[in-house]
């Protein structure tokens, strides 16, 4: 590596690289194409940053005209957090070279970014939507595009962004190098992928879609209803100081901060409804501690880098599995340990094991005392809560829960479930001869209290029954004298 690069990554507190550079930065500076693989957090970045800048390195110039500066080097990221990470790695490896970075996203005014594009500049980092702003603007040219790097590869070139992505690429000099970089890969991306790259070289570091070692896993599971609780608990007993929770909806992630507001919390969010400078001053207090929790959806799972972030929790289980290694990727990075908790309801049961079977993984459940919902209380009580429930909080050590201490249930109603799926968290009125003996269920029944076995909402414990008792009859006579009218009387009458 030439001497600009290595006085710049010393000045970084680098040391050694991480297996994905050591066998990524090789191939890039082979020139050949590359899709590489790592776990979120281990220095991926740095692996297509610093050996593009070598490349890049013959070509620097003192220069001040924009023709000296054109762009050379193209990074497209799915997300404004992800993309000024990425653009603020390349500036910090570049700061002893003569070279220019730049980077254009949504939610800004495009004028500061239009001028800093004609005064020039090698590398260009993008999120789509923008740069194809600035293209029908013409204001950005590709004609000397060498590299092209797609970071977060599996986000990228989901079906969402392909329109975007093949816009783009068709405006791209047709020889170039291209080099994909992600957390995971799935296998229907994985063909998507290897039709825009020529004879790519692979680079997997870890197990396909893996989440760090030193993170930690569990799931508390609870009712949907309880979760604000269980999280405001957790939160407060545990005495967490710095918190990234994810939410499913920007209108449930201003929800519920404003709700931990309410417990005294300070909380803020973050989302795509938020201005750029909102979420960024969300974002540094929240690194500064000056918040304790900061609630984001998906838009922030990629890019986030916060340094020894210890707990991410899931409030929301993501839809797609491949999101929940995103989303805990914030935390256990660079030989840290973190802790990924999720809260879970009977109704994410079939979110939670397509997330099992992505990372290869089971996650451990525990319950919380006071938390646990009437349909956990019953599993435990037939027997199957060693699967989906840990005694940690009676000292059980993860082992079988025991039917003669309960813990408190609250009462949810009955949830709908597919056919071809047995519900493991079971309701009271599923707790029938096929889920539990009669013995059990007279324990449950004994456990459940009074509110719980008599729901004291008068709208959903009963089918709707019209009240017929008050209402006047309906004249029938009536309406069948006007049906039985000719029809020459409904044209004007007839003649006599």
């Amino acid at each position: 590596m030439i001497p600009p690069l290595l006085q710049a990554v010393k000045e970084l507190g680098y040391q050694q690289p991480s297996p994905i550079q050591e066998q990524a930065i090789p191939l890039v500076l082979a020139g050949r194409d590359l899709m590489a693989g790592a776990q979120t957090g281990t220095g991926k970045t740095a692996a297509f940053a610093l050996p593009t800048l070598q490349l890049l390195a013959p070509h620097a110039s003192t220069s001040a005209s924009p023709a000296r500066h054109p762009i050379r080097v193209l990074v497209l990221a799915p997300t404004r957090e992800l993309a000024i990470q990425v653009e603020e790695s390349f500036r910090g490896y570049a700061k002893h070279l003569p070279l220019r970075t730049a980077i254009v996203y949504g939610g800004t005014d495009m004028n500061a970014q239009i001028a800093q594009l004609r005064r020039g500049v090698e590398i260009l980092v993008a999120t789509p939507g923008r740069l194809l702003d600035h293209v029908h603007n013409k204001t950005v040219m590709f004609n000397q595009v060498s590299v092209l790097i797609l970071d977060e590869a599996d986000r990228m070139l989901d079906m969402g962004f392909m329109p975007d992505i093949r816009r783009i690429i068709a405006l791209l000099p047709p020889v170039r190098q291209n080099l994909l970089f992600s957390a995971t890969f799935p296998d229907e991306i994985r063909k998507l992928v290897k039709s825009l790259l020529k004879d790519p070289a692979e680079v997997q570091i870890a197990a396909r879609n893996a989440t760090a070692d030193l993170v930690s896993h569990v799931v508390h599971p609870c009712a949907r209803e309880k979760k604000r609780e269980l999280l405001a608990h957790l939160i407060q007993s545990g005495g967490l100081k710095q918190v990234l929770v994810f939410t499913g909806t920007r209108i449930g992630a201003n929800r519920l901060a404003h709700q931990l507001r309410a417990n005294h919390i300070q909380v803020d969010a973050i989302h795509g409804d938020k201005t750029q400078a909102e979420r960024e001053a969300a974002l540094e207090a929240f690194k500064a501690g000056k918040t304790t929790v900061l609630v984001a959806t998906d838009v922030a799972s990629r890019g986030l880098d916060i340094e020894s972030l210890p707990q991410v929790i899931n409030f929301d289980i993501p839809h797609s599995p491949e999101d929940y290694v995103h989303r805990i990727g914030r935390t256990g990075r660079a030989g840290l340990s973190g802790e990924a908790i999720s809260l879970v309801a009977p109704e994410d049961l079939e979110a939670l094991a397509a997330i099992e079977k992505l990372i290869k993984m089971k996650l451990e459940r525990v319950l919380v005392p006071g938390f646990a919902n009437a349909g956990t209380v019953a599993t435990m009580v037939s027997g199957d809560a060693v699967a989906y429930a840990g005694n940690h909080a009676a000292g059980g050590g993860g082992g079988r829960s025991r039917p003669g201490t309960p813990r408190r249930p609250e009462h949810r109603p009955q949830q709908r479930n597919s056919q071809h799926q047995r519900p493991p968290f079971v309701t009271p009125q599923q707790a029938t001869p096929q889920h539990a003996s009669p013995q059990a269920t007279a324990q449950l029944a004994s456990a459940l209290p009074r509110a719980a076995q008599k729901s004291s909402d008068p709208i959903f414990s009963r089918p709707y029954e019209p009240d017929t008792a008050g209402a006047a009859p309906e004249p029938v006579a009536a309406h069948a004298k006007r049906r039985e009218r000719p029809v020459a009387a409904l044209l004007g009458g007839l003649k006599r």
